[in-house]
């Protein structure tokens, strides 16, 4: 999942496919084709130093898959809703062409709730997780009909009395914690012993309450776990749905009737980010699933999934000017417009999130020549500010282009306003053979100087002090 940074993996990177070529290949030839589109046509420049690129074609095929992975292990009819994680790109447009495409959307807070419903996500196709909902979140998705994972006893009573006053269309379940570890980033393992999520297992006379709350409430029909995220093994993600399975069938079986008819397992799936390969890939999850609990895929469970890094990481390109080439300490280094306000994971945890970084020239074309260690830095004034340290590439200049690689998910969702940095545009594309065939659309316009001073206080609020 993560790569070794003296590999030389980024030195030329391809403008064209080959025929038959990978998934992979394909999407690298697409993003090569755009990053020179972009530079031609204006959507980088020196008026505009960073931008962020979403490849629709890699998007529509992502979804595709997704679909076709889960087909090819339950019966034709087996209720089958994946949900997109909102919270990896949160972008209305998105949204919209993953719900095109037959896609969801999971959403955590009332602010993604807000982006679904303006996406046009029906209630049907739309899940709510959090462990700190509000009375208001739950009042509201309980009147939308939208499905409701409660968290913890005291949120299963606020529900309690919601129900009692109004009726309502929501399938409700409880999210629990099978506490079967933690994988490679612990602030992504959300199964550990001590987790701040679900119900845990484990704990004392915690399966039994679970199990309780399900007899005492016939409307209760579904059970929710998810174990964690980047950097957790495939088997460890199955453990974790066989125990939820596991948990289903004994409820079902002390209710003596299926009461439990969805299992939502939710997402968690790992990006490999040290090449352009797309692995693991869903239909190998699906098939482990399949083989390790089969009894969760015979057709008699609606499945819910979770996906967001491993449906959008492997379609996003950050792409970012280089304004200064400098020395120091004899080590060459590049300072751009991509840093920690784009990529505060990797800036603050670059072992847990490195990201590989390709060169292109001022015209956007592929830069070649020697592999030199470089670091690429940002435009933050603190020293860690820094997308890769001593990285070996061809020597940049000022005006080449670097581009992060494989930010589709999370990168364009957590901005960071160290500085005041305004968020760079989002710009989809469409990529056929050759630069004239590359359409681009704005998904999210470039933050203006204005917008950032009226987040700032600097409009209405300006003299709110002055009389305190």
């Amino acid at each position: 999942m993560g790569h070794d940074e003296d590999d030389d993996q980024t030195t030329v990177l391809r403008t064209d496919a080959a025929p038959g070529a990978t998934p992979g290949a394909e999407s690298a030839a697409r993003r090569d084709r755009a990053v020179r589109a972009a530079v031609e046509q204006g959507v980088v420049g020196p008026a505009a130093p960073v931008a962020g690129l979403l490849d629709v074609t890699g998007i529509r095929a992502s979804a595709a898959a997704l679909h076709a992975a889960f087909e090819a292990v339950v019966p034709p009819g087996t209720p089958v809703l994946h949900a997109f994680a909102v919270k990896a790109t949160p972008l209305v447009p998105v949204l919209r062409l993953l719900r095109a495409a037959g896609i969801g959307a999971e959403v955590a807070s009332p602010g993604e709730l807000a982006l679904a419903r303006a996406a046009g996500m029906p209630p049907t196709a739309t899940v709510l997780d959090s462990p700190a909902k509000t009375p208001a979140e739950l009042r509201e998705a309980l009147a939308l009909g939208i499905a409701v994972n409660a968290d913890n006893p005291q949120e299963l009573a606020r529900i309690d009395a919601m129900t009692r006053s109004a009726l309502t269309g929501s399938p409700v379940g409880i999210r629990v914690n099978p506490q079967i570890g933690g994988g490679a980033i612990g602030a992504l393992s959300t199964a550990t012993a001590t987790s701040k999520f679900g119900v845990p297992l484990r704990d004392e006379d915690a399966r039994e309450w679970v199990i309780r709350a399900f007899l005492d409430r016939p409307w209760l029909t579904r059970l929710h776990a998810h174990s964690g995220s980047q950097g957790m093994p495939l088997e460890m993600m199955v453990r974790g749905v066989a125990a939820t399975y596991e948990l289903a069938e004994e409820i079902n079986e002390r209710a003596g009737r299926r009461q439990v008819d969805t299992v939502d397992i939710g997402g968690g799936l790992p990006v490999n980010f040290g090449s352009d390969d797309e692995t693991p890939t869903h239909a190998q999850y699906a098939r482990r699933l399949k083989s390790r609990v089969p009894g969760l895929l015979d057709g008699r469970y609606g499945i819910v999934t979770e996906f967001g890094r491993s449906l959008l990481a492997k379609h996003g390109t950050v792409l970012a000017r280089v304004e200064y080439a400098k020395r120091a300490g004899g080590r060459p280094i590049a300072v751009t417009h991509a840093g920690v306000q784009v990529a505060t994971r990797t800036v603050y945890a670059p072992a847990s999130w490195p990201l590989r970084i390709a060169a292109f020239d001022a015209k956007g074309l592929p830069k070649s020549g020697p592999a030199v260690g470089q670091d690429i830095a940002g435009p933050a004034c603190f020293a860690g500010d820094l997308l890769a340290e001593n990285r070996p590439l061809p020597l940049l200049e000022p005006g080449d282009y670097v581009t992060a690689l494989d930010t589709g998910a999370y990168y364009f969702a957590q901005h960071y306003t160290y500085n005041s940095l305004a968020r760079p545009g989002v710009y989809g594309f469409s990529a056929s053979a050759g630069t004239d065939g590359v359409r681009f659309a704005v998904v999210r316009e470039p933050q203006t100087l204005d917008e950032i001073v009226a987040e700032a206080g600097g409009g209405a609020e300006r003299d709110a002090l002055r009389n305190l």
